[in-house]
């Protein structure tokens, strides 16, 4: 025997069968719509809170900048002081004039190696290219060939990165 589909028996329940089918079938429609204005709704909130991050960090980056500068500032400010001293100071003396001269060196170099900074060696050291500009070349005297025999400008590096190369004379 086959089996009957529950046919509605009147004509009242005809209709609410019908009403149903409809609402069942638009049902589906309105879930999309529903879903496609969520998504669209949760793209709109993702693009805001990307331009809120973009614009936190530009912020951030700009304030890590200005403390990094104002840290470095603060550490060559002393320099300045002795300079500025060194020009209230009476210069007839020689001696010491160069005494204060080499003081203001020694905390220019102690400045920057507070901020990481070192010079490259480069005296009577193998010429390495990476670290060195050869200017010059010295074809007699002495010394072993490659070698740097005069430094005519001192190189320097922050941590491993080379800010300057080393200008030297190198034996050939």
């Amino acid at each position: 025997m086959e089996k009957e589909k529950n046919i509605p028996e009147t004509e009242e329940t005809i209709e609410e069968a019908v009403e149903t089918e409809e609402t069942a079938q638009e049902n589906p429609l309105e879930q999309l719509q529903a879903e496609v204005a969520a998504l669209q709704d949760k793209n709109l909130r993702l693009m805001a809170e990307f331009e809120n991050y973009k614009k936190r960090t530009q912020k951030e980056k700009e304030a890590s900048y200005e403390f990094a500068t104002a840290d470095t500032v603060g550490k060559l400010l002393p320099v300045l002081d002795t300079l500025e001293l060194s020009l209230t100071q009476d210069a007839t003396d020689g001696n010491a004039f160069k005494a204060g001269i080499e003081l203001v060196v020694k905390q220019f170099v102690t400045a920057l190696e507070k901020l990481g900074v070192s010079e490259i060696p480069a005296l009577n050291e193998t010429f390495n290219p990476e670290l060195h500009n050869a200017v010059l070349r010295q074809e007699d005297g002495e010394g072993e060939p490659d070698t740097v025999v005069e430094v005519l400008q001192k190189g320097y590096t922050l941590k491993e990165r080379v800010i300057r190369h080393s200008m030297v004379k190198v034996k050939a």
